[in-house]
């Protein structure tokens, strides 16, 4: 079966409102029309709480310059918050973890000029303020600059929807065998840092950032249903910052090791993804298994290997 058939049941587990059957193998059902839409999103203090990431049915944290991380909001279910933000640059690591998803819409605030080209090139449709109608962006007067642009999803013009998730290689599913209690699991970059804690009576990973409950703008926590950290390689880029800093390149493609944290138990997994064009299947790291996730909002935190 493709990788694209393979995660089809990736739109059944997130997608609001509907009831999956359990799956015991890779079957499902395509998620209908629409663009997935990807959103880079600013993670340093003066940036938060975060409007919309609470919506987001995947985010991604990547390290950027300086060991600090930026977030990746996507949105393929058609739960699109009114408000998403505050958005930032994109980086070139972004262009090869939207690959997987089939033609993304990606909003974000610019790139540097070496970059661009790059960018124009991706199989995506980028969607900076320069490139979007004039009053799909805005500055908000509640957050000091450049902490302070906001987008309206509804009038980016993207022909947005339920994309959904088939081409991601997530599995979603009954809680696997196995795997070892958990009630904190911490990643650190350089300049960063996130805390996963398992909270047994909602059911879900609390997440905390750089020692702070993550929040939404109504005070509510933040969290997720499953929570990847997939161990990749971190490298130097070709590119820098204004300070000149080297910006961090993200390999997404490849394989290795990950923990996978659901249901209050952390599992030790196997990752792969073959090329820029499939998605990332998750196995057991003792019999290669499927290993699928609790359906609900998945974060993944990309930690150096």
């Amino acid at each position: 079966m493709t990788v694209a058939a393979v995660a089809a049941v990736a739109a059944l587990g997130l997608a609001p409102g509907c009831t999956p059957t359990d799956t015991d193998g890779r079957d499902g059902k395509s998620a209908d029309g629409g663009r997935v839409l990807a959103v880079k999103i600013d993670n340093v203090g003066p940036a938060r709480p975060q409007t919309g990431l609470e919506a987001a049915d995947v985010v991604y944290a990547e390290q950027v310059e300086a060991g600090l991380s930026r977030l990746m909001a996507v949105y393929a279910t058609g739960r699109l918050p009114s408000i998403i933000g505050p958005v930032r640059s994109a980086r070139e690591t972004d262009l090869e973890l939207l690959r997987q998803f089939d033609d993304p819409a990606l909003a974000f605030s610019g790139a540097q000029s070496k970059l661009l080209p790059l960018i124009s090139e991706a199989s995506l449709r980028p969607l900076s303020p320069g490139k979007a109608p004039e009053d799909a962006y805005y500055r908000s007067g509640a957050k000091p600059a450049p902490h302070n642009l906001f987008v309206r999803p509804e009038r980016l013009d993207a022909d947005l929807g339920e994309g959904g998730l088939e081409s991601t290689g997530f599995l979603f599913g009954p809680r696997p065998e196995g795997g070892t209690p958990e009630h904190e699991h911490t990643v650190r970059f350089p300049a960063a840092r996130f805390t996963f804690t398992w909270s047994a009576g909602q059911e879900h990973w609390l997440v905390s950032m750089d020692g702070a409950q993550a929040r939404t703008v109504d005070g509510k926590p933040l969290d997720a249903s499953t929570v990847v950290v997939q161990y990749v390689n971190v490298r130097e880029s070709r590119f820098h910052d204004r300070s000149g800093n080297n910006t961090p390149f993200t390999e997404t493609v490849g394989s290795g090791k990950a923990r996978v944290l659901r249901d209050g138990r952390a599992y030790e997994a196997r990752w792969e993804r073959p090329s820029p064009q499939d998605g990332t299947e998750f196995t057991t790291a003792d019999g290669g298994e499927d290993l699928p996730f609790a359906r609900g909002k998945v974060w993944v935190v990309y930690a150096k290997a």
